[in-house]
């Protein structure tokens, strides 16, 4: 199963990408499919919405952390998906 979840990356491991990953790889491990950016500290977030869109429709169950992201970004909405 495929997930969307975060992985840390940068210098001092504080900003996160938002990739598609399958659920037995561990959470450094190659991703599938970049879809994301996510950084708390300066509250910067950018997302490709239509890849989410498709995986998301296909099934793939978010983590909670990824998916408060994209309720603040009022994507869940654009979609059409409730959660």
């Amino acid at each position: 199963m495929v997930k969307p979840r975060l992985k840390r990356y940068g210098k001092k491991q504080r900003t996160y990408r938002i990739i598609a990953i399958d659920t037995q790889s561990r959470r450094e491990g190659k991703a599938i499919q970049e879809i994301g950016f996510y950084n708390p500290r300066k509250e910067q977030t950018r997302l490709d919405l239509s890849s989410i869109a498709v995986l998301l429709k296909q099934g793939a169950q978010s983590t909670a952390t990824v998916r408060d992201i994209l309720k603040r970004a009022k994507v869940l909405e654009q979609i059409g998906i409730n959660f």
